[in-house]
């Protein structure tokens, strides 16, 4: 049974940071490409950060420079750090793993706001 679980999110105030995580089981961590993605009120699901397993990001452009991937595939764990968060970065947050099919983690809400 394949799972992606999603933890750290929370309320945070602008300027500040967070660190999610995403532990995965049931898959061979190291085949798929890992991602991040979020979905904020009314809008579509967006991508935030991908890695694949010789490392290569990708990222949004409004995330860029605030926001850093990673992974660890003995943990088979993928984080996402996240500094300098603006409102506009509140959404519930969602990781996905790719390799001929997508699986999708329950999604984790991370709330900007003074």
């Amino acid at each position: 049974q394949v799972q992606l679980v999603e933890s750290g999110g929370g309320l945070v105030q602008p300027g500040g940071s967070l660190r999610l995580s995403c532990a995965a089981s049931g898959i061979a961590f190291s085949l798929y490409i890992m991602g991040w993605y979020r979905q904020a009120p009314g809008k579509q699901r967006e991508l935030v950060a991908t890695i694949i397993n010789g490392k290569s990001t990708n990222y949004a452009d409004s995330v860029k420079g605030r926001f850093t991937i990673s992974r660890d595939n003995a943990k088979t764990t993928v984080y996402l750090v996240m500094n300098s968060l603006k409102p506009e970065d509140t959404a519930v947050y969602y990781c996905n793993a790719k390799w001929r099919v997508d699986y999708w983690g329950q999604g984790t809400q991370v709330t900007v706001s003074s």
